[in-house]
């Protein structure tokens, strides 16, 4: 559960995905495509406040990152990437885009406004990631990656921090998280020898004063 408050619902990858040029346009434009999706983000919180003030008491904080609402944010960002891009060389190619990704911008904004804005009562933010530290153990020798999530009373899940690495030699090592946020009751940790290959360590929830030992590290393919 990514709330809208932890920053842009959209990432590069998003973009590409609609996009598989945008790279390429990017850096002949010099166009900074982190600056943009900041900017959109930026933009997007503003018209949700408005909505939010007209119907409901409920605050930017509260906005859950819907399937929908990550499309509106990829398709303004793409809209104004292409704005910039044609008023630099005046390209109806690069018009030709921005009217497209416009529209679709507009089409994913009524998909919002038709599902309504999704709302969690007990918002989670994300986490920052954790401290890591070495411990006695018999872990292998290498790099290892660990991250984790909050959890609140209603079992949501707050979307997962950067991951940290540290580097064992014949010994193991203990995640502790920082900064407990008042909405959670429990964390999860998520360990791997690699980001890519981090998978969740734990069964139940950990309490939010109690650390994680890695002192064996179950890993994804």
């Amino acid at each position: 559960m990514a709330l809208f408050t932890d920053g842009p619902a959209a990432s590069m990858e998003d973009l590409t995905a609609q996009d598989s040029q945008l790279l390429n346009v990017a850096n002949a434009e010099g166009i900074d495509l982190t600056v943009k999706l900041g900017l959109a983000h930026q933009a997007i919180g503003l018209e949700l406040e408005e909505l939010l003030r007209r119907s409901s008491s409920y605050r930017l904080a509260n906005v859950v990152v819907s399937p929908a609402l990550r499309l509106w944010h990829t398709y303004r960002t793409l809209e104004s990437v292409y704005q910039d891009a044609y008023h630099s060389q005046l390209n109806d190619r690069y018009a030709a885009k921005r009217d497209q990704f416009r529209g679709l911008s507009k089409w994913a904004y009524e998909r919002v406004i038709q599902a309504g804005v999704g709302i969690t009562l007990m918002p989670v933010p994300r986490a920052l990631s954790p401290e890591l530290q070495p411990v006695a153990g018999a872990l292998p020798d290498g790099v290892y990656y660990a991250a984790m999530t909050w959890i609140n009373a209603a079992g949501e899940e707050g979307a997962c921090s950067p991951a940290a690495a540290i580097e064992v030699g014949g010994e193991a090592f203990l995640v502790i998280p920082r900064e407990v946020p008042t909405e959670a009751v429990g964390w999860n940790v998520y360990a791997g020898a690699t980001e890519e290959a981090m998978v969740r360590q734990n069964g139940a929830r950990l309490a939010v004063t109690e650390g994680w030992l890695g002192a064996a590290v179950a890993c994804g393919a």
